[in-house]
């Protein structure tokens, strides 16, 4: 994935965003509907977790791609 990032990055002909899942992304995790947005640098929760579940990334995917606040950048997203 490392690799497909900075081919994006070199990419100028593409409107992309890389969203990247925290660190424990759980499948069967409860859906919050409530995330937050970081970016290059791990992002933790406040109570200090990187975790997301597949139904919140799922959210923020969305939400990004309907905002479209974040062209030619990486974001992650982990749980509130």
């Amino acid at each position: 994935m490392a690799k497909a990032l900075g081919e994006l990055r070199q990419r100028k002909d593409v409107q992309w965003t890389y969203v990247s899942p925290a660190g424990d992304f759980q499948a069967d995790g409860v859906r919050t509907g409530k995330y937050i947005l970081g970016g290059e640098e791990l992002t933790l929760s406040s109570k200090g977790e990187s975790v997301i579940s597949y139904a919140d990334y799922a959210i923020a995917m969305i939400d990004e791609a309907e905002s479209g606040k974040h062209i030619q950048q990486r974001i992650s997203v982990v749980s509130e």
